[in-house]
């Protein structure tokens, strides 16, 4: 991948994430599309804008996707908002990122509970996937990366292993 795709693609992620937002939004509470329905409806956006190509924009709907339904989950189980599911402090994060994920989880939470999706199922994000804002720890070492954006899964500092589990979540 080079240079300019990666710093191309967590500014995607966050383009798309505001247009499924946005999808969700405009359609109101009658007639809400499901989440799949709002991520396919960003990716053909992206592609046609000339933002990514069909290839990129299904990886970074993917990516998006995971994040979503993990902060769905996090909201479905525990009852409270994203702070915990976020585990840092609220005023590092760019307040619209906040909305755009507290509006699609909570939806999405909704979606969760109509198919009693209750399972602690637990999600890895692997070095060069894209994450959006909170913390994953090193399922080899323990070690926490925080993400205040969206950005590119490094290896993981202390010992450059590439799996890791979304803190808060199944944990």
């Amino acid at each position: 991948m080079s240079e300019k795709e990666r710093e191309r693609e967590p500014k995607a992620y966050e383009n798309m994430l505001e247009r499924v937002t946005d999808a969700m939004e405009r359609a109101g509470e009658e007639a809400r599309p499901r989440l799949n329905e709002a991520l396919q409806w960003a990716r053909q956006r992206a592609v046609e804008l000339g933002e990514l190509t069909a290839e990129e924009a299904e990886r970074i709907s993917e990516y998006i996707r995971r994040d979503v339904e993990d902060a769905a989950r996090h909201l479905a189980r525990r009852n409270e908002d994203l702070a915990g599911w976020f585990r840092m402090d609220m005023t590092l994060l760019q307040s619209w990122l906040i909305d755009k994920f507290t509006s699609i989880a909570d939806r999405t939470r909704l979606e969760l509970e109509e198919l009693n999706a209750s399972l602690e199922w637990a999600t890895h994000v692997h070095t060069g996937e894209i994450t959006g804002p909170g913390e994953l720890r090193c399922e080899a070492c323990g070690k926490v990366l925080q993400f205040t954006r969206a950005g590119h899964v490094p290896p993981c500092p202390a010992c450059s292993e590439t799996r890791f589990q979304r803190v808060g979540v199944g944990s």
